[in-house]
């Protein structure tokens, strides 16, 4: 798309995920942070003085700054359908920062209007990068536990009444499109997809428990069935005391792995072997929302995104797979609120 060196990317909205991404972007050396917008004036100002560079309060004026090659979209959820359509009809690709939208209707309004206007769509799902994701993927695809039967996801984490009240946001249908499910444990969700397949059919219920001046939910639990046959249960929370590190274990017809945040353990036949990452992985977001969001791994997925952009081809989390996770939220939602099976991807 071009022949310079770099792609310059500006961020959309402020607050304090974007200097996670700003860290990534400028760490990379085919990659440059060019410029930012942010409503609020205590925002751009703490930006700017951080990253030096020009901090606008108009989404118009970071659009039309130039040379600009991508806008990475930090607004809060319910707003990455309206920013990223104005970015790819500006002719800018479009990182948004998990999840997708807050619905699978937007969701895919936004892939089209990616497709219409000729750029690129990726969605930042950073956990695809650990390593310990990586290797425990790599051990169910290459068949070392045998075919996949159980799987348990548990995403029980800690936020007290702040996060939700002064962010303004969180806990909102109409912003964050749900609670502990959609905005922590979508990433568990992801990692699930991504290494098992597709969920045929769910179960779930969910229930406000510790958080009653929040709309949505801070306790869900579902019943999962994969495509391939394996039965699965999972758990998302914020009401959990002590936090819980995030925990993902599949059991297959010759063995376990075990994912505990980046500890990644394999157990085949008795024998174990294990490899603690965590120097690598940023840590873990149990009970503070800001740990485990070090760059490494934003930066090994924006090198994902850098390179696939350079190349033409779609980063390895696009639009269409960020979708998936979405899907599978919203059906955890909807069959909370009907108490039915229902079947994730029937609609997409």
């Amino acid at each position: 798309m071009t022949d310079r060196k770099k792609l310059r990317f500006g961020i959309a909205g402020l607050g304090n995920i974007a200097a996670t991404h700003a860290k990534a972007i400028q760490s990379l050396e085919n990659a440059e942070l060019a410029a930012a917008c942010s409503r609020s004036e205590a925002n751009r100002n703490r930006f700017s003085e951080s990253f030096q560079v020009p901090v606008w309060a108009s989404y118009k004026k970071l659009l039309s700054h130039k040379p600009l090659d991508g806008v990475v979209i930090c607004t809060p959820s319910g707003t990455h359908l309206d920013y990223g359509k104005q970015a790819a009809e500006a002719g800018k690709h479009v990182i948004v920062e998990k999840p997708l939208e807050i619905t699978t209707k937007r969701g895919r309004e936004l892939i089209d209007a990616c497709l219409q206007n000729g750029v690129k769509l990726a969605v930042i799902y950073q956990n695809r990068f650990l390593d310990g994701a990586v290797k425990m993927k790599t051990a169910i695809t290459n068949g070392s536990i045998g075919e996949p039967i159980m799987v348990r996801a548990a995403v029980k984490w800690f936020r007290d009444h702040a996060y939700y009240h002064d962010s303004g946001w969180r806990g909102t249908y109409a912003m964050d499109g749900g609670g502990a499910v959609i905005n922590q444990a979508i990433h568990t969700i992801d990692l699930l997809l991504w290494m098992m397949g597709d969920i045929s059919e769910l179960c779930a219920f969910k229930g406000t428990l510790t958080h009653p001046d929040i709309e949505a939910e801070d306790n869900a639990v579902a019943i999962l069935k994969f495509k391939n046959g394996a039965l699965g249960v999972f758990e998302a929370s914020t009401s959990i005391m002590p936090a819980q590190p995030r925990l993902i274990e599949i059991n297959g017809t010759k063995g376990t792995v075990i994912l505990t945040d980046s500890h990644f353990k394999i157990n085949i036949n008795g024998k174990i072997n294990s490899s603690d990452v965590r120097n690598t992985s940023g840590g873990t977001g149990a009970a503070d929302p800001l740990a485990g969001l070090e760059a490494n791994l934003h930066t090994r997925q924006y090198s994902n995104i850098v390179s696939a952009l350079f190349s033409g081809e779609d980063p390895e989390v696009s639009g269409e797979e960020a979708l998936k996770s979405l899907a599978v939220t919203e059906t955890i939602y909807r069959s909370a609120n009907t108490q039915t099976f229902l079947k994730p991807f029937e609609n997409i």
